[in-house]
């Protein structure tokens, strides 16, 4: 919500509450309890594709779009000589990490997401694209209590 500088005056709006304001813009409420986000903790197992940073670079995207989230840039490294890529999408609503290791045919991710954005819509586009055996999700809600 914005309110202008007249606004704040002729109104009598205090800019703490213009603060809170779109602070809670951000904020998530469900079941009735109100978060800064949720974070998904990802770990991908007996999964392929984790040594090659090009098909990592488009499943990236790819939760990012099925997320309904808005990348900013992504930053992958290849490392050698296993192959490993670590990296992170930077997102208007947060981030999505990566961390594999091909030789295990395991990756961990972290998808943390605040907003409108649904996280958990990554976790099937991460299953199909590595063509992982067993994909383990915990959940967490950061911030809580924080705005309300």
């Amino acid at each position: 919500m914005d309110f202008t500088t007249s606004q704040v005056l002729d109104e009598g709006l205090d800019l703490d509450d213009r603060a809170d304001e779109a602070r809670k813009d951000f904020f998530i409420v469900r079941d009735g309890e109100c978060f800064a986000g949720t974070h998904l903790l990802i770990d991908v197992r007996e999964a392929e594709g984790l040594d090659d940073i090009k098909h990592i670079d488009r499943t990236l995207r790819a939760c990012v779009e099925a997320a309904g989230a808005t990348l900013l840039s992504i930053d992958l490294h290849h490392f050698t000589p296993n192959g490993g890529v670590s990296g992170v999408a930077i997102l208007a609503e947060s981030h999505i990490s990566i961390h594999s290791w091909p030789e295990y045919g395991y990756a961990a991710l972290d998808v943390f997401m605040c907003g409108d954005a649904e996280p958990q819509k990554a976790v099937p586009v991460l299953k199909k694209a590595f063509r992982a055996g067993m994909v383990e999700v915990a959940e967490i809600r950061r911030g809580k209590g924080m705005v309300g």
